[in-house]
């Protein structure tokens, strides 16, 4: 689905998290994820840590959303 998107000239980051399978499929703006069951948190973490993750995850998917790339990428920074 990804590649078919991004085949219309919309850029589109994969938020993930199994990354190989992204990397297989051919994703080229990938960022990871916390957890399969909870991919943009962790239920058992405080409010304010919660708020934290999901804001990074978030920051990092718009920041690889605005890079141009040239073949795949996986954003972990």
């Amino acid at each position: 689905m990804v590649k078919e998107i991004e085949r219309t000239g919309l850029p589109v980051v994969h938020i993930c998290t199994v990354t190989p399978i992204s990397l297989t499929v051919g994703a080229n703006r990938i960022v990871p994820a916390i957890a399969i069951p909870h991919p943009l948190g962790d239920p058992a973490a405080s409010h304010e840590e919660e708020e934290r993750l999901r804001r990074s995850i978030v920051e990092k998917a718009l920041k690889a959303l605005s890079t141009e790339v040239d073949g795949q990428v996986v954003f972990t920074g």
